[in-house]
């Protein structure tokens, strides 16, 4: 999935964002298992950018995205990536392409994979391949059981 990233319309995002959140609560009010991975765009605390990234009303850092986030999540899913690395201050999944910010890991963590309680229970490891690829963004890979 992406979430459009709201530097060109931002009222666009945040529209996008709650309508996920209505999705995502109309699969959990039906029964059904969710998987979503990708590009949502919003660092959901700030120990999810770098303290040196880290700005005031920034998108992508804004108060009312990362609440319609957590409302997103708050339908039954669980940030997988995060509950099998809890303590990691330095989970970044995007780095800006410019003074070599991923080599020194001063990024943002945008890229997630979210499943329903039930599928999250199975998940086995978790990795960021922050040495891989020619986006400005990491693979994300999750082991299920």
């Amino acid at each position: 999935m992406y979430v459009p990233n709201g530097g060109k319309d931002y009222a666009a995002k945040l529209a996008f964002l709650e309508a996920m959140a209505g999705w995502a609560r109309a699969a959990k009010d039906a029964g059904r298992t969710l998987l979503v991975c990708g590009d949502l765009n919003v660092a959901p605390t700030d120990r999810d950018v770098h303290a040196k990234e880290r700005k005031a009303n920034a998108i992508g850092q804004r108060p009312d995205e990362r609440a319609l986030l957590e409302k997103v999540i708050g339908e039954g899913l669980v940030d997988v990536g995060r509950a099998l690395d809890p303590d990691n201050d330095e989970l970044f999944t995007y780095w800006a392409p410019w003074r070599e910010m991923r080599k020194r890991n001063i990024g943002w963590r945008i890229d997630f994979v979210l499943a329903s309680e039930s599928l999250a229970k199975t998940a086995k490891a978790g990795r960021v391949f922050r040495e891989f690829g020619t986006s400005d963004h990491a693979p994300v890979l999750i082991e299920f059981e």
